[in-house]
Order: C-alpha cells, then sequence, then structure tokens
C-alpha cells in the first residue's frame, strides 16, 4: 500500500484517494474522525455539527488561514465505526474504516467539485490532506506531528503526478491556442501582478516585463494591460507579429487565484507549436516555484525535452 495520494476520475469528477494502515481499533479512529472535539486536531477547519445524516455543518478556519469563511456544508451518510461522509461547500469528502488484523484501513476520498477549474487545485489539496493524515496518525498514537514547511515540493510533485501542469492545444478557426493554467494556492492577485512585472510599470504599445517572456518565443509590443489581471502582448516570428501571449490572473472566491496562459498560433506556424508548449511549461513551473518563494535558474535541456514529448502528441 502507497501512502500517495491517487487522483481518479469517477462519474466525470475528480476524486483524491488516501489510504493509512492505522495500528487502533475502529471504535478509536471513529472518535477520532468524527467527534468535532477530536477532528480540531487534524482537520483544517473547526467542524460544527450533529452526528447525524441531514444534519448542517458549519467549518470555521483559524484567523491564519488565507480564506476567512470555511463555509458550510450537511451530514450525508453516518454509519458508526464504518463511514463518515459529508458535503463540504462544493466537495464531498467519505471517511471509511475497514478492519484489517489488530487495527483498521482508512480510506479517505475527497471527491473535488468546481469542475475542471476545481481539478486545478488537486495537487495543493492532496498535500493538505498528506499533513492532516500525518497530523491524525500522531493524534491516534499520542504524539504531534511536526508542521510542515516546505509545501513547494510536495505540491509540485503532486501536481506533476496529476498532469496538472501539462498544456493543451485548440483548433481555431485560422490556427491554434496553446493553453495553460495553474493553480497558485490564494495567493492575492496584486502580489502575483508585482512577480511578473518586478519594478516595472507595463504599458500599451511598451515592452513586456521580462518575467512575462522566454527565450523560445519572441516578444513584441504589448497589446493590452489591465493591472492586476491581465498582460497580453504580440509574439514575433522573423521579426513580425505572429500572435499574441496572454496572462490572465482569476481570482475566485470559492476556488482559488489561478494564472491562465494562451498563445495564438496562425495555422502556417504549426511547427512552432511543440517548442512553445515546452517553454511555457518550464517557465510555469518556475512561475509557480517563485511565487512561493523559490527562485531557481532555467533547467538547461528540460525545455527542449518537453518539446519532443509534445511534438509526439500533436
Amino acid at each position: 500500500m502507497t501512502e500517495r495520494a491517487t487522483l481518479q476520475t469517477i462519474d466525470g469528477k475528480p476524486v483524491l484517494r488516501f489510504e493509512r494502515r492505522l495500528r487502533h481499533s475502529p471504535a478509536k479512529v471513529w472518535r477520532a474522525v468524527s467527534e468535532p472535539a477530536e477532528m480540531a486536531h487534524w482537520f483544517p477547519a473547526k467542524v460544527e455539527t450533529e452526528l447525524r445524516p441531514g444534519a448542517p455543518m458549519r467549518f470555521v478556519f483559524p484567523d491564519e488561514a488565507p480564506v476567512d469563511d470555511g463555509g458550510d456544508g450537511e451530514v450525508l451518510e453516518v454509519d458508526p465505526e464504518k463511514v463518515y461522509m459529508f458535503r463540504w461547500n462544493a466537495d464531498v469528502l467519505r471517511i471509511e474504516l475497514v478492519p484489517d488484523g489488530d487495527g483498521c484501513l482508512l480510506v479517505f476520498t475527497h471527491t473535488i467539485g468546481g469542475g475542471p477549474t476545481g481539478r486545478l487545485g488537486a495537487g495543493r489539496t492532496a498535500a493538505g490532506w498528506d499533513q492532516c493524515l500525518e497530523q491524525l496518525v500522531a493524534r491516534l498514537g499520542g504524539t504531534v506531528a511536526e508542521p510542515r514547511t516546505d509545501w513547494l515540493t510536495p505540491m509540485s510533485g503532486y501536481i506533476k503526478e496529476f498532469g496538472l501542469d501539462e498544456g493543451t492545444v485548440h483548433e481555431t478557426g485560422d490556427g491554434w491556442e496553446l493553453r495553460f493554467a495553474r493553480d497558485l494556492v490564494w495567493k492575492p492577485p496584486a502580489d502575483v501582478w508585482a512577480l511578473i512585472v518586478e519594478d516595472a510599470a507595463p504599458g500599451p504599445g511598451g515592452e513586456p516585463p521580462l518575467r512575462a517572456t522566454n527565450g523560445y518565443v519572441p516578444p513584441g509590443r504589448l497589446t493590452e494591460v489591465d493591472e492586476p489581471r491581465v498582460l497580453e502582448y504580440e509574439w514575433l516570428h522573423g521579426g513580425t507579429p505572429a500572435g499574441t501571449v496572454r496572462w490572465e490572473i482569476v481570482s475566485d472566491e470559492k476556488l482559488g487565484v489561478r494564472v491562465e496562459l494562451t498563445q495564438t498560433v496562425p495555422a502556417r506556424l504549426a511547427d512552432v507549436r511543440a517548442t512553445a508548449l515546452g517553454a511555457w511549461h518550464v517557465q510555469l513551473e518556475l512561475f509557480f516555484g517563485a511565487i512561493h518563494g523559490e527562485i531557481r535558474p532555467w533547467p538547461a535541456d528540460r525545455a527542449e525535452e518537453l518539446a519532443k514529448e509534445y511534438a509526439d502528441r500533436l
């Protein structure tokens, strides 16, 4: 049994699954996962509810959380010492306990709401639940888990495993649009904007900020600037405009903050698609690291390796 989360699509919805083999009886674990006073030791929000199907639920985040309102939900299923399932806003959480020798197997699933946008956050959600389950295991054993200080590594690992870093290609009337979207874990749009533009004050007709460009997609002039949401510029082929590159920072009060990057490519330049996809893939990896405090150099040869992978799919 692996303790890594898996991400599946069930009935059209993304579902995270976690398993933990516990050396404790189902009765003991049941108290820890269903009684609000016990849940406070591992669950990310304070839970206010009654343990009966149909009971309303209220979730309250601690003061230091990036979101003020934890939202509400409803108890969906209660089968003592076996199953506890409830809705949390648009998500559904299910905890199942299966007797296993002198202990039990905990199977925890999180059905993510919000459609494709909600799925973008599966990497940070998986990393978050890993930490919560570490705290649960420690609590059951009479200890306290050390708080995690490095969130970037586990989030980046899950983002890669789940394919949440991959770009897509969509046909348009006169060519293609390359698209990427990356969850930014509730970072304020103003902070994201500041990272992109650094000390510049971009405006239409001017040069795009260095961090919004790369050496594989030659930049032209800015065509649209709407701080802190939109930065768009022409990209050049042979010294003349060939299409646009658009950075858009989107904030959703329920799903968080994300960056959406698109590049339009005319039909006559089909061969540049794989190169551009590889470059933007790398750039958004570095950007994700930077937004979480880690500035890394451009990795040698990675863009070319990714370009070959994308070329095989096109």
